[in-house]
């Protein structure tokens, strides 16, 4: 595997926008970006190359939020504050009311959702979302229509 510095400057975007796909919060995103890279070097020995280093990266990563996750449980509801500048994706779906989405988004299955998550506020394109989960960028494609016409379909009832 190359230094963790070059690892660093040639993945800290990736991760950092991975978690920040994930969590919608900057300053979170940055902190457990470097969680994640503190992880990474306690953890390099282990590295066998038998995937990418971004996937083990946002491998990492997903385990650190977890981590956090579990020690500050969410409890209080999204506000209007917390959204993001709005991708292509989201000013599509821009029609639709914002909180409502995001709420709806909430409900739809794991994948489904951490795909939506990725496109709409972590603004990844699909084949960085088919590579962090493991899949191929037409998966993530095909995930992201169907969400986003199941989506449509439940805010238009």
């Amino acid at each position: 595997m190359q230094p963790m510095e070059d690892v660093y400057r040639d993945y800290a975007q990736t991760v950092y926008r991975y978690l920040l796909g994930l969590t919608r919060d900057e300053d979170l995103a940055e902190e457990l970006t470097q969680e994640t890279f503190y992880q990474a070097i306690r953890s390099s020995g282990r590295f066998d190359g038998s995937c990418r280093v971004s996937t083990w990266l946002c491998a990492i990563a997903k385990r650190v939020l977890l981590t956090y996750r579990r020690k500050h449980p969410v409890t209080e509801e999204l506000d209007e504050d917390s959204a993001l500048t709005p991708s292509a994706e989201s000013r599509a779906l821009d029609g639709l009311n914002r909180m409502e989405l995001i709420r709806r988004m909430h409900g739809l299955p794991d994948a489904a959702r951490e795909v939506m998550y990725l496109r709409v506020f972590g603004e990844l394109s699909f084949a960085e979302i088919g590579e962090i989960c493991g899949k191929s960028e037409n998966w993530a494609r095909v995930t992201f229509y169907r969400a986003k016409e199941r989506l449509k379909k439940e805010m238009t009832l």
